[in-house]
């Protein structure tokens, strides 16, 4: 039986050990954190996703937990209506819509799937190389500043403050009517649905890095900002705001592979969160990796090579379109022109 090595326990992490497990492969997954970190809040899992997720058994508990995000609008600060999200374009294509759930959630279902006694949790990975000793195949599934990624690629490839801090929080029991996001001057503000009756937000502002801003600072951006942004904010729980840093890889690695070490989610394209699909593509990096392990007949390198060719181009597509894509709902300059063009754009 073939052995693997995860290194993290994200949804990228556990993701694959369900693929492999389900191709026959035995699998120890160590994450650094004391326990499975489950913090986050809505994910909106694209069609692809759930297709991949559905090809592990998984697709009508994902149905359950999730609820569908068929409509949104882009705004200016003033309220006036920019452009429409391509959610319905979305649905129509693949016959199916976004479906959003909680980050908690995902990795709650994840790990129903997952043998307990596979994953150790508080393990520093000291000394990466001896993990290749005894397993046909290292995963490095260990976010953005990846102990895995330095230790066998090198560290030309490093975290990159995007000029970007990103803040996270839900509502219970209220619904906006309207979703979607406002783009102003260097700032922007979202909502979309998260579960019935839970209304996720989330705020962009283009600061130096090592900005210290409170939520407090927060609410004073987005004060003057149309209804019911301000009242949003007002309303959140400081002990339950999220707020980060946004890093992205440069350069980006020259392959997500290196002899028998592997890397997925943003251990390999750590991306700017515009579009919303990090855990997205982490699913999809995880589904193709099993099913290139697979069709390879055990031959592991062959494999590596037919991943790094199918996932590579595609997920850094999505990373160039969500640094720009980022870049035009926070600009700091030509907003006018911006929203202009936002306006001309065809539905």
């Amino acid at each position: 039986m073939k052995r693997a090595v995860i290194v993290g326990a994200g949804v990228g992490g556990l993701t694959t050990a369900i693929a492999l497990r389900a191709i026959g492969w035995k699998v120890s997954i160590y994450e650094r954190w004391p326990e499975v970190v489950a913090e986050g809040t809505a994910l909106g899992i694209q069609p692809d996703a759930q297709a991949g997720l559905a090809s592990l058994g998984l697709g009508a508990d994902l149905h359950k937990r999730t609820v569908p995000y068929r409509q949104a609008q882009v705004r200016r600060p003033d309220g006036r209506r920019l452009a429409g999200l391509p959610l319905e374009r979305i649905e129509r294509r693949a016959g199916t819509p976004v479906r959003m759930l909680s980050r908690a959630s995902l990795i709650e279902m994840l790990l129903r799937q997952v043998d307990p006694a596979t994953i150790s949790t508080g393990v520093e990975i000291t000394d990466p190389s001896a993990l290749r000793v005894c397993h046909d195949l290292v995963i490095g599934a260990d976010g953005v500043r990846s102990t895995v990624r330095q230790a066998f690629f090198g560290d030309e490839t490093r975290p990159r403050y995007a000029g970007i801090v990103a803040w996270r929080g839900v509502i219970e029991g209220y619904q906006p009517p309207h979703y979607g996001e406002t783009w102003g001057h260097g700032q922007m503000f979202g909502m979309t649905p998260q579960a019935p009756g839970v209304t996720n937000w989330y705020a962009a502002v283009r600061v130096p890095e090592g900005n210290d801003e409170s939520l407090d600072d927060l609410r004073a951006r987005f004060a003057n900002w149309h209804d019911p942004i301000p009242r949003v904010l007002a309303e959140a729980d400081d002990g339950a705001v999220l707020r980060h840093e946004v890093h992205e890889l440069a350069p980006p690695p020259a392959s997500y592979v290196k002899g028998n070490v592997a890397l997925i989610g943003d251990a390999a394209h750590a991306m700017a969160p515009a579009l919303g699909q990090g855990a997205c593509q982490a699913l999809l990096d995880a589904i193709e990796l099993a099913d290139r392990l697979h069709a390879s007949a055990g031959d592991v390198a062959r494999a590596l090579r037919s991943y790094d060719a199918r996932r590579r181009p595609a997920a850094q597509r999505i990373v160039t379109a969500s640094r720009w894509m980022t870049r035009l709902a926070v600009a700091g300059r030509l907003t006018g022109a911006r929203d202009l063009l936002m306006r001309l754009l065809p539905a």
